[in-house]
């Protein structure tokens, strides 16, 4: 089954109102075993089946959330044959580095890269999720920036500049993305790439109607089923995670704003960046009319 690019994650930073998070935000139920817990904002971190500490919720984010459960996000989320050609991929496009993840979260992708030899950096809402990067072995090697990753709040420019596991589309709304993709125009080096990925909304929209949550992770400790709920006439869509382990379900919905491939292109080529090439999965097959999700490249135009 093709990765996700969703699930909820502590990369981003919110809107604004309360936390600096640029990206998705939790809704105000994040339930622990029938006790609701509200008014809480995420730090987003994003994707289903993907991706890092993070997978994504929109919007405007729950600081709570990430504090609550860095602790079991990678355990929960983590997808090591993802990872690793995530890894490849960025790795092909990075050039003589640095590079800049937005919404590092826990570090999946970084510290993977870093170990390649690359000086990676790192934007990210969560300061709890940091810490769980810095704690890992060399990842205290690695500058993380806290804020919100829609105004890349960093200075110097970068070979590569990636968003993995869906978490541009944690960013509530098209200003947001609009803001982040100048701001990353502005860090981008001459024959720099910036790298996304996402569902493809059509793709969404026909899994969400069937009903059938999906199976996250199903280990032996723990099991992780989600279901989406599209808002099509405001371009949005809320994943329904339920974590049950040792006898007990948690429930946590997040909101995400989602554009189509056409729409982000134009956005792109507004901000001054051109689509380079794109894939239908990190494993670089090719994109085409039956692909469920996308890996898109850009550079300067």
């Amino acid at each position: 089954m093709p990765p996700r690019h969703d699930l909820p994650s502590a990369k981003a930073a919110s809107e604004r109102g309360t936390a600096p998070h640029g990206n998705g935000s939790t809704d105000p139920a994040d339930t622990d075993a029938g006790f609701t817990d509200a008014g809480h904002t995420h730090a987003g971190h994003t994707d289903a089946g993907y991706a890092d500490a993070g997978y994504a919720d929109a919007g405007y984010a729950d600081a709570g959330y990430a504090d609550r459960h860095a602790a079991d996000y990678d355990r929960w989320f983590g997808k090591p044959g993802i990872t690793g050609a995530t890894v490849d991929t960025l790795a092909a496009l990075a050039g003589p580095g640095p590079v800049l993840e937005l919404g590092i979260g826990t570090g999946r992708v970084a510290l993977p890269l870093a170990g390649r030899g690359l000086e990676v950096h790192g934007v990210d809402a969560s300061e709890a999720m940091v810490r769980r990067l810095h704690a890992k072995p060399d990842g205290f090697r690695i500058p993380v920036t806290l804020g919100d990753f829609a105004d890349v709040p960093v200075s110097g420019t970068y070979s590569l500049v990636y968003a993995a596991g869906g978490t541009f589309f944690e960013l509530g709304d098209r200003k947001a993305k609009e803001r982040c993709l100048a701001s990353v125009a502005g860090h981008l080096a001459p024959g720099g790439a910036f790298v996304v990925d996402a569902h493809v909304p059509e793709a969404l929209a026909v899994a969400a109607a069937s009903g059938v949550p999906e199976t996250v992770a199903d280990c032996d400790d723990h099991l992780i089923l989600c279901r989406r709920v599209i808002d099509a006439s405001a371009q949005t869509y809320h994943s329904h995670y339920l974590v049950h382990e040792a006898d007990r379900t948690r429930h946590f919905r997040v909101r995400f704003h989602y554009v189509s491939p056409g729409e982000l292109d134009y956005m792109a080529e507004r901000a001054g960046l051109r689509l380079m090439q794109r894939h239908g999965s990190w494993s670089r097959e090719p994109y085409t009319r039956h692909s469920t999700y996308h890996v898109s490249v850009y550079t300067h135009r």
